[in-house]
């Protein structure tokens, strides 16, 4: 064995050992999740939900840094930039992982390449809300008739183009053979916002925004996208039974992705901590009471669910010819 060959070696055990340890010592610093989108939408209250959960169980600060803008390519073009060392992660949407990268012909980030999946964090089935007060109508099959006997009359609201809100509710129309106006907004927190004060008339927003309007009966639901009806809505029908059309289902979902090049190790720890999270009752609870479904998962489950939904939504935009704004 030569000289320079053990010079060599030590060099190379000496550089491994501090990454070693850094991973070791990790978390060390507070750890930011960008969410690229603003506050008070799904996103950013799926974020605040886990990210508080992860801070007690790493006892580290965990800071939610909303990043919103440009169909979410703002927040997810700089977490994709991130330094790839556990202390920035991302939580994303349907639209930013699955939506956009069919959408849209050139779109700053790739989605399968640019990030480590992390964990599936939550499902969220999306419901047909409306404001009765400026729309006449109590059910789908009403809608559908006012639709058709006012062609142009009824808008609809976004979290912002091409996201779910807007491409459920395009679908929705290409179903039926109606028409309605899309109004799109920067997050379904403004969005929702214009719906209760009867600046627009509906919208197929997530449960974890539309609830509380819908508990407190300024909002009215209408049906519900899933396949099947929601236990905490049992009265509420499904879309696809009202209209007889069984294959009509739909549901938002949030993710948490780290940077590429992140290590495996972090990568696993983080997931597996999001597992556990998901598991503690309160934390369960606080989703669940939202309209959430919790998942978890392991980042190869994310990594196969994500490229799923890419052929399942890029199917959509071909059939409803949605077009990127």
């Amino acid at each position: 064995m030569t000289r320079s060959f053990l010079a060599l070696v030590g060099t190379t055990i000496a550089f491994a050992c501090p990454l070693q340890a850094a991973h070791a010592q990790w978390p060390s610093n507070s750890i930011r999740i960008i969410v690229p989108f603003p506050a008070g939408g799904p996103t950013d209250i799926t974020a605040r939900v886990i990210g508080q959960a992860i801070s007690e169980s790493l006892k580290t600060p965990v800071i939610v840094d909303n990043k919103a803008g440009a169909h979410g390519f703002i927040g997810v073009s700089e977490a994709a930039k991130a330094p790839a060392d556990g202390y920035t992660l991302m939580m994303a949407s349907i639209g930013t992982m699955a939506i956009n990268p069919r959408l849209h012909e050139k779109i700053p980030y790739n989605a399968n390449k640019d990030f480590a999946p992390v964990s599936l964090v939550v499902t969220v089935p999306i419901a047909v809300v409306a404001n009765t007060k400026v729309l006449p109508v109590q059910t789908i099959p009403e809608l559908v008739a006012y639709l058709k006997a006012n062609p142009g009359i009824v808008n609809f609201a976004s979290a912002g183009n091409g996201g779910s809100s807007h491409l459920v509710p395009e679908y929705f129309k290409y179903r039926t053979g109606t028409s309605m106006a899309h109004v799109p907004y920067k997050g379904s927190g403004p969005a929702i916002a214009d719906v209760v004060a009867g600046q627009v008339h509906l919208m197929f927003d997530t449960l974890l925004t539309s609830t509380p309007f819908v508990k407190s009966g300024r909002l009215k639901m209408l049906a519900v996208t899933t396949s099947q009806r929601l236990a905490e809505y049992p009265d509420v029908p499904t879309v696809g039974e009202v209209l007889g059309m069984k294959d009509f289902e739909a549901s938002s979902w949030y993710a948490l992705y780290a940077p590429a090049g992140t290590p495996a190790e972090i990568v696993n720890r983080l997931s597996a901590e999001v597992d556990a999270a998901l598991k503690k009752p309160s934390v369960a609870k606080r989703l669940t009471d939202l309209g959430a479904i919790p998942v978890g998962g392991s980042p190869e489950k994310l990594a196969a669910f994500q490229r799923a939904e890419q052929d399942k939504w890029g199917k959509v935009i071909q059939v409803a010819h949605v077009k990127s704004d």
